[in-house]
C-alpha cells in the first residue's frame, strides 16, 4: 500500500462496508498469499482530474479538455495514471486497519502499470493481496501488497502496483 494514514490504523471508521481488521502482527502475516479486501466503489469526477492537473502541473487535453478529449483516442477525458495511483491509500482506508498501530509509512513501490484508461465518471474499486511481511525492528511490520484497481463493467484492471508500507507500534 502506498500509505496507511493514521485513520487507516486506529480511530473512527466512516467506511461502512466489510472491513478487515487485524488484532497483531501476526494476524497479518497469517494472510500472506490471501486476498485480504474488497473495497468499495468510488467516482472519479472532472473535479478530481483538473485538481489533480492544478497540483502537479500536468494539464494535458486528454485529462482536462472534456470536449477536445470527446474527440480523442479514448472517446472522453480519462483520469491521470498518477491520479488512479494516488487513491490507493484510500482504498487501503477502507479495506483494513491494524489495531493498536500508531502510525504507517508509504514505504515505496516495487512496480507498477497503467493497464487500460479511466474515464472520467469510472467507479473504481482495489483488490488487496498480501504478498509478503517482514519484521521491522523494534515494533514494526513492513508488508507487500499486490493492488488491483479495477473500473466497473471493465474487462481488465486500470492499474496494479505492487506497493510497500510499513506499520509501527501493533501488538506482535
Amino acid at each position: 500500500m502506498l500509505s496507511l494514514s493514521r485513520h487507516a490504523l486506529r480511530g473512527p471508521r466512516r467506511y461502512i462496508g466489510s472491513m478487515k481488521t487485524f488484532h497483531s502482527y501476526s494476524e497479518v502475516s497469517a494472510c500472506v498469499g490471501q486476498e485480504v479486501a474488497v473495497t468499495d466503489w468510488i467516482t472519479i469526477t472532472q473535479e478530481q482530474v483538473n485538481l489533480f492537473a492544478q497540483a502537479t502541473g500536468d494539464h494535458q487535453w486528454i485529462h482536462v479538455d472534456p470536449e477536445r478529449a470527446r474527440a480523442g483516442p479514448f472517446g472522453a477525458p480519462i483520469a491521470h495514471g498518477f491520479l488512479t495511483l494516488s487513491l490507493i491509500p484510500r482504498f487501503f482506508e477502507q479495506g483494513l486497519r491494524i489495531e493498536g498501530a500508531r502510525m504507517g509509512v508509504n514505504y515505496g513501490l516495487n512496480r507498477v502499470r497503467f493497464t487500460a484508461p479511466v474515464p472520467v465518471g469510472s467507479r473504481l474499486r482495489a483488490r488487496l493481496v498480501l504478498q509478503a511481511t517482514e519484521p521491522q525492528a523494534p515494533d514494526g511490520l513492513q508488508m507487500t501488497w499486490l493492488v488491483t484497481v479495477e473500473r466497473e463493467g471493465g474487462d481488465k484492471p486500470v492499474c496494479v502496483a505492487e506497493s510497500l508500507s510499513r506499520s509501527y507500534g501493533a501488538a506482535p
